[in-house]
């Protein structure tokens, strides 16, 4: 399992599985298909993991059960995207 999460920005990361399973259930994902979604990142034998990696499991998860919930996981993802960079300029200060 993986320890660590490498961002995109190079920081480090806690690998916290259940952050994946609330990602999937924003997306419509039943909690049962969630949590199997984060066994599979779980089961990668690294030390670190890269979000991008995540990210396309994710998604390949997500599309091949139901292509709806594909759609909502991007749009949600960026939407905290959104949200994350207006934080980080100060209009959240």
């Amino acid at each position: 399992m993986p320890k660590f999460v490498v961002k995109k920005d190079g920081r480090k990361e806690e690998f916290i599985p259940e952050k994946i399973v609330v990602a999937a259930i924003k997306s419509g994902a039943n909690t049962e298909i969630a949590r199997k979604i984060a066994r599979k990142v779980e089961k990668i034998d690294k030390e670190e993991i890269e979000t991008k990696e995540i990210r396309e499991i994710v998604l390949n998860e997500l599309k091949s059960i139901n292509p709806d919930w594909h759609k909502r996981w991007l749009s949600y993802d960026k939407g905290i995207k959104r949200l994350y960079k207006h934080y980080r300029h100060g209009l959240y200060e």
